[in-house]
């Protein structure tokens, strides 16, 4: 159908005779006077050679572009960065890796505000691009259609299927001395086979389940795998998708509404989903102009029963998710449950309930469970709060046997410390390894420790000690690490006065994490304490470390739409 661009961003750049020096930048590209009258849809890709999360993203995007023009519209691709956290772990790099969150929202807000394009439809693939992705949507509130680039495939090693999960515990178990280093070179060279995002319930998969959760993809769209061809057909009918929400002008702010977020949330406990969820769902919020905090989350996550038997903590990948039935499979048996906010409105222009009404149960497959008989009858993440994180923390608990801890400290003020100390077994079963200074502020950054965790189960001592940080955890860690503690040490929270051979208790059932320390001696060291300088003193990390707040909120720079005056899609 013809569009009236009378009232879209586009009439900016398009309409009128003061507009003529625009519109000729368009016939220089090729465009005919029809195309330029159509609605400009950006197709925002996270392609690039970085990493096989992405590789795949920029050919979706284009196929994109064929149900744009059938619907009636005008694509206007462009790309963003990307930093893969596969790459940038165990070293300085994975100091970029939030921030890459929001120059991600920001490069894509800027893009379509300098454009001034009508719609969005965007193709992301490794962790921070999704949440990046889907904030700039919410901030922009232009309709927006979200297409997960979909996982790797697993790959085959000694008759088994394996993930890079795999490889990254192989060299803590190489460093103890029980993998030779023939084998580590086998693995590495079949772990990760070709297109796509890491196999397992990590943070690209979880995050993927939040946009189909949360209503911005389409149906059972995200975990189809990188390599299947069905992915041109998703990538095409997200273009169509996008041109009929434009004519019905659904945005994504009415889509995602509080009780979509409760629905993400949900999914993500019910999938054993990554504890990065936590930190991306009130920053997706914050753009809203909806306060969704950790302890929102975590009080979720809570009544939530984990139901998909996925990596790291189950058996399973993301390849077989799909093959059970996909995400909609478990949000069926949530919704059934009255677990699920039905009515809630979808990118399809219906709502939940109705997405939902042709999904049948698979009996034939192990992957999903019923709720009426999950793995465990809580969510795989567990938040907690207690006088060592008043702001609150946060466990991954899914395939955990053990909740409860309780040992002396061992304090480390980078990563790099105490990746050192493992490598050369350095510590003592039943200790507890405090990981401070690697916070949103204090980092900057606020780094993940997969490296360290990973070695700790490569030695067999994963489940025999526990792991404390300001910092985060990839979603491919297992083992009782905690993460997120707030307030962070370059905050003068709790954890940047913990001393070594001070007792920690940790409590996953009850929800709490305890420095058993008298107020007294805290008092004292807090009089003594001074906030330490990072080493990053310029850039984007200075930058960054000037502007981010709390974890517990999301570790966001800035106000979101609750203190916004006018919104782009309404220029």
């Amino acid at each position: 159908m013809p569009f009236d661009k009378s009232k879209l961003p586009s009439r900016h750049v398009s309409l009128g005779p003061a507009k003529a020096p625009h519109r000729s930048y368009y016939y220089a590209m090729g465009m005919t006077a029809e195309e330029i009258l159509r609605p400009f849809v950006g197709l925002v890709s996270a392609g690039n050679d970085s990493a096989p999360c992405n590789t795949a993203l920029d050919a979706q995007a284009d196929i994109a572009r064929e149900g744009v023009i059938e619907a009636g519209g005008t694509p206007r691709r462009f790309n963003t960065i990307t930093v893969t956290d596969g790459i940038a772990m165990g070293h300085q790099g994975m100091k970029a890796s939030l921030v890459s969150r929001e120059v991600i929202a920001d490069s894509i807000e800027l893009s379509v505000r300098g454009h001034c394009y009508d719609a969005l439809v965007g193709f992301a693939g490794c962790d921070k691009s999704l949440p990046g992705m889907m904030m700039a949507m919410l901030r922009l509130n232009v309709p927006s259609v979200f297409v997960y680039g979909g996982s790797i495939l697993p790959g085959r090693f000694e008759d088994r299927d394996v993930t890079i999960k795999d490889v990254f515990e192989a060299v803590g178990a190489h460093a103890a001395g029980t993998c030779p280093l023939q084998r580590l070179e086998a693995l590495e060279r079949v772990a990760c086979p070709g297109d796509g995002a890491c196999g397992g319930q990590f943070t690209a998969n979880t995050m993927a389940c939040v946009a189909e959760a949360i209503g911005l993809s389409l149906p059972n769209s995200n975990m189809a795998p990188a390599p299947h061809e069905s992915r041109a057909d998703i990538a095409r009918a997200a273009g169509r998708a996008v041109m009929h929400l434009l004519e019905r002008n659904i945005r994504p702010r009415e889509i995602c509404d509080v009780r979509a977020f409760a629905n993400a949330a949900r999914v993500v406990a019910a999938t054993g989903g990554s504890t990065n969820a936590a930190l991306h769902l009130p920053a997706m919020a914050n753009e809203a102009g909806i306060r969704f905090t950790l302890a929102d989350v975590a009080e979720i996550f809570r009544t939530t029963p984990w139901l998909a038997d996925l990596q790291p903590g189950g058996r399973f990948v993301a390849k077989d998710m799909h093959a059970a039935g996909g995400v909609y499979m478990v949000m069926k048996t949530l919704l059934e449950a009255g677990l699920l906010h039905g009515d809630c409105l979808t990118v399809t222009g219906r709502t939940v309930a109705e997405n939902l009404a042709d999904i049948r149960w698979n009996p034939d497959q192990e992957v999903i469970r019923p709720a009426s008989h999950p793995l465990s009858p809580t969510g795989g993440v567990v938040g907690l709060w207690g006088s060592l994180a008043p702001d609150g923390a946060i466990v991954k608990v899914a395939g955990m046997t053990n909740l409860r801890f309780e040992g002396p400290a061992r304090c480390f003020d980078s990563e790099e410390e105490a990746f050192a100390a493992v490598e050369r077994r350095d510590y003592r079963e039943g200790e507890v390894l405090v990981i401070r200074y690697e916070g949103p502020k204090g980092g900057p950054g606020m780094r993940e420790m997969l490296s360290t965790t990973a070695a700790l189960y490569g030695q067999g001592m994963g489940d025999r000690v526990a792991l404390v940080t300001d910092g985060r955890f990839s979603g491919a860690t297992r083992g009782f690490c905690i993460g997120h503690v707030g307030p962070e040490a370059a905050d003068g929270g709790p954890i940047a006065l913990v001393e070594d051979g001070d007792l920690i208790r940790i409590d996953a059932e009850a929800g709490t994490i305890d420095l058993l320390v008298d107020e007294a001696t805290l008092a004292d060291r807090r009089s003594r304490w001074s906030p330490r300088a990072h080493a990053y003193q310029s850039g984007a990390l200075w930058r960054y470390a000037k502007t981010v707040g709390p974890a517990h909120l999301g570790a966001v720079t800035h106000p979101g739409a609750a203190a916004e005056t006018h919104c782009f899609a309404d220029i």
